[in-house]
């Protein structure tokens, strides 16, 4: 019997091609954007599963209340460490305090290279389970070692794993490799993470470094922990939550609470308002979800539409079979085994497709899936998503083919009925209202993206680059390099500050200033420039002036942004003095000489934060920022500099960064998300104007009479033409509404 019901199904199918080749292929597009859809999700949730500790693996986060609002985030002070092993040691397998990753020059015989790593402590890589491809899983137990990724191995030492061998950082240190840990996986925390270097040695590096071990007001550090076993991540945070609160009395106005993030939630979970989780990247994983049943429903509704539409045609059929003592279940079932036929024909067509444009899929969203062969629960999934998707396709018409009266169809009184089509009409008019929604939301995507894009940075980002310079080799010769970058012709100017233009690097607080109200809490983003700071950034002053080396007292002064002086509710502000009680000399206070407009630094979806920028006594330079020579090629300039800084720096990779392509990355994660939701909108529609043509031919098909004696009288085709599509023109711009 089953075997009849799947001959009968494949000779439909071959009778009619052109509707049979519109449900296969409508079904197989539709399924192939699922399947994709689904395996770019199952890459989202799998972040972090390379770590086989992750279910017990945490950062400590801590929020702060400032003026009633209250930030989060995993800057923590490096007290908290000895107060957690002191006094709540049980609860963890591991404590390890880290540094932010940064990068580092690291140099062996005539290579250097530049590669971005963390300062961790010795249980790092139990912690983490870092597979040893040579060497020692504690390699970190001395503190003049490094360990290494095997692509940084590699390209210091070529085809010799260089166990043993003494290497240089950042030119100042020779830290002798001790072990070489395969790469983490792309798709994982840590995953640029090319070396390791212990944390005591690290903390030796900067005096700043070796005080902050008694400084909770320091929040300049990271602590990751793993749970005991037999533990929970809520159980802990309740032990540890108030420890800086009661360790220290300062701390009390902040209200600090302690809390641990667990690495489930570091990728998918990880934004905060006001102190409480509010989602992240998930919301994007629920976003593509919901996309692709509906693209899927799409798909099915085209089945269901044509299936229904080409009822007359099988109502002899089914009046037959029943007059010969068919039951209704057996024709349900052989038109659901129809529908499973095509369900299954379009799924290895759809698998075609996915293969076909895979790598293209992974370029727009810069993941590296491959297809899952060897995957059993891939392929469980997959019969369960044929099973349910050819009922949801072939329910209904089964329901509606089996209902028909057997003596109403052979007597040939049998009609569909007024209200027969309305059904039909009802899933059009879904299909691009579904449709015209996600294209409506696509433009929103790209117009907020767009928007942004457009806003005012505050400075002059274009022919402007960056080059870091964070090693002590680079100390004390900002001037040097700014005179001879100028007279190379490659350059019009260049400024030295302590951190990147489109990052915030330090914020800072305990300022006091005249008519700053009782117990207001600042937190300023705090950056340390040179003389030529607004020139060479091309900032627009609002007030006062910049920094200039015709003013001795520059050397204490400082210039504010509009939203500080704002927030800071300082009127007149020009000559106004701002102190630091932090500072070791209390009673110095910084002249405020300049306000300039806003600097979009941070997200420029968010708000401008409150900033000053301070004149640089320390040289303190972490980075060159060079304004190129507008007269010449990008080409030329760039050639110039080079020979400038190899001259000064012959043992130190040139390397540098566009301003405006650093500040553009801060638009990729939303614009792959705007790419893809691009490309399944396209395929809806693709899917629905291929359902509807699927409908158009078919209604021409039923009046080819009417549409023969109609062109023999006289009409056009253009005539003809609205005829036949007004109903659905209809049906559209009901969708569109």
């Amino acid at each position: 019997m089953l075997k009849n019901y799947f001959k009968i199904a494949f000779r439909n199918l071959i009778k009619n091609k052109v509707y049979s080749g519109i449900n296969i292929s409508g079904l197989a597009v539709g399924m192939a954007a699922t399947i994709m859809i689904g395996l770019w999700i199952a890459d989202e949730l799998s972040y972090d599963d390379y770590f086989k500790n992750k279910s017990h693996i945490a950062q400590v986060f801590q929020s702060q209340t400032m003026n009633n609002t209250i930030g989060t985030g995993p800057a923590i002070p490096r007290p908290l460490e000895f107060a957690l092993r002191q006094d709540h040691a049980d609860n963890f397998k591991h404590i390890i305090m880290a540094s932010w990753q940064q990068p580092r020059y690291l140099k062996y015989g005539e290579t250097t290279i530049y590669r971005d790593g963390n300062a961790m402590q010795e249980g790092a890589p139990n912690m983490l389970d870092l597979e040893i491809v040579a060497g020692v899983q504690n390699g970190l137990s001395e503190k003049n070692s490094i360990m290494l990724s095997e692509t940084a191995a590699r390209s210091l030492f070529g085809k010799t794993d260089g166990l043993g061998k003494i290497i240089k950082v950042n030119n100042e240190d020779n830290l002798m490799v001790t072990a070489v840990y395969r790469d983490i996986p792309q798709n994982n925390s840590f995953s640029d993470m090319q070396y390791i270097i212990p944390w005591k040695h690290y903390i030796t590096t900067q005096e700043w470094l070796s005080w902050s071990k008694d400084k909770w007001d320091n929040n300049s550090f990271q602590l990751f922990v793993q749970i005991n076993d037999n533990n929970n991540m809520e159980a802990v945070t309740a032990k540890i939550k108030d420890i800086k609160k009661n360790a220290d009395a300062d701390m009390v106005q902040f209200n600090p609470q302690l809390f641990l993030l667990p690495m489930r939630d570091w990728y998918l979970r990880s934004d905060f308002e006001n102190g409480v989780q509010a989602g992240g990247r998930i919301e994007n994983v629920w976003l593509f979800g919901v996309i692709g049943l509906f693209i899927l429903l799409l798909a099915c509704i085209n089945f269901v539409n044509l299936s229904t539409a080409r009822s007359e045609k099988r109502a002899t059929e089914v009046g037959i079979r029943k007059s010969i003592g068919s039951k209704r279940s057996q024709l349900i079932f052989q038109f659901l085994s129809e529908s499973f036929l095509i369900v299954k024909l379009s799924f290895v067509f759809a698998i075609g497709i996915v293969l076909l444009f895979l790598n293209g899929f992974n370029n727009l969203a810069s993941k590296s899936i491959v297809f899952p062969w060897s995957s059993v629960q891939f392929w469980c999934i997959s019969v369960l998503f044929i099973i349910l998707t050819s009922f949801l396709a072939g329910s209904y018409p089964a329901l509606y083919l089996s209902s028909f009266n057997p003596v109403s169809v052979l007597k040939g009184t049998f009609k569909s009925g007024r209200f027969a089509a309305l059904p039909r009409k009802v899933l059009v008019v879904t299909q691009f209202t579904v449709s015209v929604a996600l294209i409506i939301g696509t433009l929103v995507v790209m117009n907020q993206i767009q928007f942004s894009k457009d806003r005012p940075v505050g400075y002059n980002k274009d022919g402007l680059i960056q080059i870091p310079v964070m090693s002590n080799e680079f100390t004390g010769k900002s001037e040097i390099m700014r005179e001879q970058f100028i007279a190379s012709g490659g350059a019009l100017e260049m400024v030295g500050t302590s951190a990147p233009m489109t990052q915030v690097w330090s914020n800072r607080s305990g300022y006091t200033w005249e008519g700053k109200p009782a117990g207001f809490q600042e937190d300023l983003a705090h950056t340390s420039v040179n003389y030529e700071f607004t020139q060479t950034m091309g900032l627009k002053i609002i007030a006062g002036r910049g920094f200039s080396r015709e003013f001795a007292t520059d050397s204490n002064a400082v210039i504010l942004n509009e939203t500080a002086v704002k927030y800071m509710g300082i009127k007149d502000p020009i000559g106004k003095y701002i102190r630091d009680s932090d500072t070791e000399e209390p009673n110095e206070p910084l002249q405020i000489i300049g306000v300039v407009e806003d600097l979009v630094i941070q997200s420029p979806y968010s708000p401008v934060k409150q900033a000053m920028y301070v004149f640089n006594r320390e040289d303190n330079t972490a980075y060159y920022n060079v304004r190129l020579n507008p007269k010449q090629s990008t080409t030329e300039n760039l050639s110039l500099i080079e020979d400038v800084f190899k001259t000064n720096f012959p043992n130190i990779p040139f390397d540098y960064q566009f301003v405006d392509e650093e500040y553009g990355a801060k638009f990729k994660s939303e614009e792959r998300i705007a790419s893809l939701a691009r490309v399944f909108t396209v395929l809806a529609i693709f899917i629905s104007c291929l359902g509807l043509f699927g409908l158009a031919s078919f209604v021409a098909e039923q009046r080819t009479k009417e549409i023969g004696v109609r062109k023999v009288l006289g009409a056009s085709i253009s005539q003809l033409w609205l005829l036949l599509s007004k109903d659905f023109i209809t049906l559209v711009v009901i969708a569109l509404v």
